[in-house]
């Protein structure tokens, strides 16, 4: 009686089922769920009837079932069997054993990386946490109800047999996908104290499969945003980098506002969001960057990351230029001091680091356009990312557009096109060429009166 009226002042209608209840999935078959086979990958099939010919159960499981449930080809495919991590080793030439926190199997197929776990038992109060609730190892095995329950949201945690073509769904999944609705499984505020993390990937999935947040998923995020704090870093930039190469790039921001997870998530993010001076440019170079995901052509962090802290390298550049630096001294002192400020913060790759120094020293040098110094340029090994950069400067209004054509006519030109262009005098911001101002004459004297 008590507990039923503590329900119902907390507003919860449904009371979580206890930890480890057995719940039986519904069982859809080919027609019913509609996937087409040909949309998987032939590796994960192989995957999976290996390990099914050598006694184990073993299912597609996942992001890659929900894709495929909504007829979008999987980038990855990720597998779940009831073998152990060792078990799993011996059945494939090319496996390694990795993850601390829950140890899980790589299985290579030349560049082709498959992700197999073993299903996770219910989560125990044993399990080392940190104060603040986080679980730091859990590798604890069970059956796959219990992987179900332990699964984020109800459209991530069901299971596709390839050699049956049936889906195992188990916390109504199928329903969720057709309504568009993103729901945690179990109780969201247990759910995000366990892995904080979880609360930026309820973001980037509603932004990037346009569904909605369930209300009860959603309401406790603004209180509990201050707990990715205590994520490590490393963790937290690798969920950043997906959400901004996601394709949504723009929506994820947005959907980052709308949960109250941009502020204090990390100085970065404040930055995107709200910088007067570089609006524009951030928001062409996020359209740019989901343009290129749409196409599936390549997109490079390092090019992205220098997008997005540009214009704090411009402020400090402009005041080091103020207190009397040279300016490509000046460029290098504010890109050090940017890069050391965000490290810490964002945990950036030295490789990451290093093309964001490249992008931004070419950019002064983009305005030398006389002598050998073009032809140099083009020798440089990042130049097409300086160049697309200075394309973004160009749109955005920063610089003249001029300075972006004459270097797209340079580039593409031939020795003689190239020549020519060496001789035209750059034009100034309004697009006129430079005349020599005339030497100043002294005035006439009056005719004398006759």
């Amino acid at each position: 009686m008590i507990k039923k009226f503590i329900r119902k002042m907390l507003g919860v209608k449904n009371p979580p089922e206890p930890a480890g209840t057995k719940r039986k999935p519904t069982v859809l078959s080919a027609k019913e769920h509609g996937i087409n086979p040909e949309l998987l990958s032939s590796n994960a099939v192989r995957v999976t009837q290996t390990l099914q010919e050598n006694g184990f159960k073993a299912f597609v499981v996942g992001g890659a079932v929900r894709d495929l449930l909504l007829g979008v080809k999987p980038k990855d495919f990720d597998i779940a069997t009831n073998a152990t991590p060792e078990q799993v080793k011996r059945l494939f030439r090319r496996a390694f054993i990795i993850g601390r926190r829950f140890q899980i199997v790589h299985v290579m197929f030349g560049q082709d990386l498959l992700e197999v776990t073993t299903f996770r038992g219910a989560a125990t109060d044993g399990a080392p946490k940190d104060e603040h609730g986080r679980v730091l190892r859990d590798n604890t095995f069970g059956e796959q109800h219990e992987d179900a329950a332990r699964r984020d949201f109800t459209i991530n945690a069901m299971y596709y047999d390839p050699a049956t073509q049936t889906v195992l769904d188990y916390h109504g999944g199928i329903a969720d996908i057709r309504k568009k609705m993103l729901r945690i499984i179990g109780v969201p505020e247990a759910r995000y104290r366990e892995d904080p993390v979880r609360m930026l990937r309820v973001v980037r999935f509603a932004a990037k499969l346009q569904f909605s947040i369930d209300e009860a998923t959603r309401a406790p995020i603004p209180v509990m945003a201050p707990l990715i704090n205590n994520v490590p870093v490393a963790r937290v930039f690798d969920e950043m980098l997906k959400l901004l190469m996601s394709g949504h790039a723009m929506a994820c921001l947005q959907q980052l506002r709308k949960a109250g997870l941009h502020h204090g998530l990390m100085p970065l993010l404040d930055v995107v969001l709200e910088q007067p001076l570089g609006e524009k440019f951030v928001t062409l170079a996020l359209a740019n960057t989901d343009e290129r995901v749409r196409q599936g052509k390549p997109v490079s962090p390092g090019f992205l990351f220098a997008s997005l802290l540009w214009h704090q390298v411009l402020e400090k550049w402009e005041a080091y230029k103020a207190a009397g630096e040279m300016a490509i001294p000046a460029l290098h002192l504010a890109a050090d001091d940017v890069l050391n400020k965000q490290t810490d913060s964002l945990a950036l790759q030295r490789k990451i680091g290093s093309d964001m120094r490249d992008i931004w020293a070419m950019q002064p040098r983009f305005e030398k356009r006389i002598g050998k110094s073009p032809y140099k340029l083009l020798e440089h090994p990042r130049l097409r990312a300086g160049y697309d950069f200075l394309l973004l400067r160009c749109a955005s209004g920063e610089i003249d557009a001029e300075i972006g054509e004459w270097w797209t006519a340079f580039m593409e030109g031939d020795g003689s096109e190239r020549e020519h262009l060496l001789t035209i005098k750059p034009k100034d911001a309004a697009g006129e060429v430079k005349k020599r101002r005339p030497r100043r004459r002294a005035p006439r004297k009056a005719a004398a009166a006759e």
